[in-house]
């Protein structure tokens, strides 16, 4: 998933590795996270099946910076992976593997961990109202601007997943709360 990703990134500009790691860090974080290091071994990875090549820009005493663009090969590999019929949803979902065996724990325990929980969904939500002003300065590279509106969506995904894991968070509290208070009256 993340070499499609990085082929993506460079299907709208040729970027450094560095550079790569700046769009991540303010845009596809919120939803797919990687390393610097991933980053560069997809990087490597992709150069090796002709699927991006890398342009030495020679610097004033400082290591060259490389350039990479997308070629023709990953052009053709990123549209087929668009192009795969399977949304690739997966059912890997940590908190409900976490909250599947939480019968083990104090119920008070699990209601600070569902507290801590939406405690974290609504950062992750401060944290997304930056991401429209990355938006419109990364829209800057694109031939055409209605590109971004896919952006755009991604990021209101990541709002209404975030508002639904603090309104299942809630409701998880007060089953526990009616359960509790039923036991203890």
């Amino acid at each position: 998933m993340l070499k499609h990703g990085i082929l993506g990134l460079l299907n709208y500009h040729s970027l450094t590795g560095y550079e790569i790691m700046e769009v991540f860090r303010d845009s596809l974080n919120f939803f797919w996270s990687a390393q610097t290091s991933q980053i560069y071994r997809e990087l490597q990875g992709l150069e090796e099946k002709g699927w991006v090549e890398k342009m030495p820009v020679p610097q004033q005493g400082k290591p060259n910076k490389n350039i990479f663009s997308i070629t023709g090969k990953g052009k053709a590999e990123l549209l087929r992976w668009l192009a795969e019929d399977s949304p690739g949803m997966t059912a890997r979902e940590p908190v409900l593997m976490k909250v599947f065996f939480m019968g083990e724990r104090d119920w008070q325990e699990n209601i600070r961990y569902f507290q801590r929980l939406i405690a974290d969904c609504e950062q992750f939500l401060e944290n997304l109202a930056s991401v429209p002003a990355h938006i419109e300065g990364y829209s800057g590279y694109l031939d055409d601007k209605e590109k971004a509106l896919y952006w755009q969506m991604t990021v209101d995904y990541g709002r209404r997943n975030m508002r639904m894991y603090i309104e299942w968070a809630e409701s998880c509290i007060d089953r526990l709360i009616e359960l509790h208070g039923n036991r203890e009256s």
